[in-house]
């Protein structure tokens, strides 16, 4: 069974319940597959990241595997809007959606969910087309006070890897959902002076593990969710908060994004 959001934003959670922790959200247009089923909840892949989750069967259209075939083979346009309104068609049911939502087939100002049809009349980026470092600065810059929100993926709500996630999104970039995954691909750095604005830097623990995730902006600064979307000084220790006097995120490494794509 596969399945597209037609909401503005539906949570995934870990559990099957409603009290469950949210993990992730998914935007207007994501598709995925779902892999298990209870009650009314069912466990689904997200076809764009491959993260996993229960969501609420009320809360999505199932598309024939046809369709789910065809938008992984030619993904579909990302909305770079704030917040613009889609229309459905045949109901005249107008809602919101968000800053890297996908409009599957869109052509004409309409995109299409099998025999549903939506106006949309706002900016698109065609996924994958080739972004460059400025853009990535200029969609980030979009977030500032953004509030942090364990497993949000909108301007309402973010966490650190939601952010970049969804930064590179609106850029034609695919990452995967959490900052460990992420720091996975592209090429590390030898020296932090090497680093250039668009790309990632990761934070570790004390044990090790990566924990958190920014963009660097230039100019010895990286844009980052914690407690917001915030800019804060930057440099080879890791990000300095002026408000606490001291560091407060361990560098781990810092990837070049241009392994993400050869034009960058």
């Amino acid at each position: 069974m596969h399945g597209i959001t037609h909401l503005s934003v539906i949570p995934v959670r870990k559990d099957p319940t409603d009290q469950s922790e949210m993990v992730t959200q998914l935007l207007f247009g994501d598709a995925f597959k779902v892999i298990e089923q209870k009650g009314n909840w069912h466990r689904i892949v997200n076809a764009f990241d491959y993260y996993e989750g229960w969501i609420d069967s009320k809360q999505y259209l199932p598309v024939s595997k046809t369709t789910f075939d065809l938008l992984q083979q030619h993904p579909a346009p990302v909305s770079t809007e704030l917040f613009q309104v889609i229309t459905a068609i045949k109901s005249d049911d107008s809602f919101p959606i968000v800053l890297g939502s996908s409009l599957p087939f869109l052509k004409d100002e309409k995109c299409q969910i099998e025999n549903k049809i939506y106006a949309f009349d706002g900016s698109v980026r065609a996924f994958e087309e080739q972004p460059n470092r400025k853009s990535i600065v200029e969609t980030a810059m979009l977030f500032l006070n953004t509030p942090y929100l364990w497993g949000g993926k909108t301007l309402l709500g973010i966490d650190c890897s939601g952010f970049t996630q969804l930064v590179f999104k609106a850029n034609g970039i695919r990452l995967l959902r959490d900052a460990w995954q992420q720091a996975e691909i592209g090429e590390p750095y030898s020296f932090v002076e090497e680093a250039q604005a668009g790309d990632l830097a990761f934070f570790d623990n004390e044990e090790g593990k990566i924990i958190h995730v920014g963009i660097l902006i230039g100019d010895n600064k990286i844009i980052h969710a914690s407690g917001c979307v915030r800019i804060d000084p930057f440099d080879h220790f890791g990000i300095f908060s002026q408000e606490r006097g001291g560091y407060t995120h361990n560098l781990r490494v810092i990837k070049n994004t241009k392994a993400f794509t050869d034009d960058l």
